[in-house]
């Protein structure tokens, strides 16, 4: 549905030239929920906004249904209201000075999509119904809460039955309850229109949530492209690893096949074909991967420590676990009955090592 092949972007600042954009290649499938994320100046914004038109790329080529919209070398560049996408905003950009109901009716009348007067009631009261907000077709847009009004950048955007949806961190602005009640939604929504979506954010839980796949960016480039499990689980690089998620790190210096010498002392772990002998390596461990016990059990490889700190969070508690004068995060269930300063035992699975040059 979407395709871009080698992309690039440029950008004059008084610094000199930036490339914001540094070859990208990527595909998004018909109906899928693709997430673009990465840390601010990334490039995960500019790619999307040279999808909708809105950036001029330098280099590449972009598709949207099969159709070649941008490509520079061939003096190509299909105007944004030719593309068939809608858009939601981390701003909701909706207007103030209009009701609910003529918000959402605004590109059936103006835009490119215009639709006969008698079936704009009945497309815009189809879209106030997906997004749950039947009944406030007359409140004035100024009365809405900042939940609302994200939902009627969200009906706009899908009014005209667009074949791309395009939204760039667009829960940014609410709060922590209710992005979450909105990730929800914004899923179900996508889903029973059957759009194809490119979702830009920073927020890890936001993107592992809300993607059928994930696009980890940095400095302008993809670093990886998986599905939220895999991106999770098994991160590409250690940027990967360190940008996802809570991830433990330790300096080591690979001793043999599949061992580590480490402040933590020698462990077990995948060791890839590419690190020999003496190569200096970073291991990464989830803090829930790690199991405390009060005692060593039988036959498992464990750590002798002390518990540092204990910080509740009502489902789980994240300890501080002092190791050989290291520290390592584990989270635990919240009823855990370890305390601080009691000595216990840190059980290690090898396989849960990730292993990096």
């Amino acid at each position: 549905m979407i395709r871009i092949k080698g992309l690039h972007k440029f950008y004059r600042t008084r610094h000199g030239l930036v490339e914001a954009l540094r070859g990208i290649d990527l595909e998004v499938e018909e109906r899928e929920f693709f997430v673009l994320l990465g840390a601010s100046g990334c490039g995960k914004t500019t790619t999307l906004r040279c999808v909708a038109g809105l950036e001029k790329p330098d280099a590449g080529e972009i598709e949207i249904s099969g159709k070649v919209v941008s490509s520079p070398g061939k003096g190509l560049n299909i105007p944004t209201e030719k593309r068939d996408i809608g858009m939601v905003f981390q701003s909701y950009a909706i207007w103030p000075h209009m009701s609910v109901f003529q918000n959402v009716a605004f590109p059936l009348i103006k835009g490119r999509k215009q639709v006969p007067k008698h079936l704009v009631s009945e497309k815009v009261s189809r879209a106030l119904s997906l997004v749950k907000l039947d009944g406030l077709e007359e409140r004035p847009a100024t009365d809405l809460s900042g939940g609302q009004q994200q939902r009627v950048a969200m009906a706009r955007a899908v009014v005209t039955e667009p074949k791309i949806l395009l939204m760039d961190e667009p829960l940014s602005n609410l709060d922590a309850r209710l992005r979450e009640e909105m990730r929800l939604e914004l899923k179900k929504i996508t889903r029973s229109v059957g759009v194809t979506t490119l979702y830009v954010t920073h927020d890890q839980a936001e993107a592992l949530s809300l993607g059928d796949r994930v696009c980890v960016m940095h400095e302008g480039e993809i670093v990886q492209i998986g599905t939220p499990q895999d991106v999770y689980a098994r991160p590409a690089n250690l940027f990967a690893a360190q940008f996802v998620g809570e991830m433990n790190f330790i300096r080591g210096k690979v001793t043999g096949p599949g061992q580590v010498d480490s402040p933590l002392g020698r462990l077990r772990c995948p060791v890839p074909p590419a690190c020999q002998t003496g190569s200096e390596v970073t291991l990464a461990i989830r803090p829930e991967h790690l199991i405390l016990l009060h005692h060593p059990s039988q036959g498992s490889e464990a750590l002798e420590g002390k518990i540092a700190s204990k910080n509740y969070l009502g489902d789980t508690s994240l300890f501080e676990v002092e190791v050989n004068g290291t520290a390592l995060s584990v989270k635990l269930p919240g009823d855990s009955d370890f305390a601080v300063g009691q000595q216990i035992v840190v059980v290690v699975a090898p396989d849960r090592w990730r292993v990096y040059l």
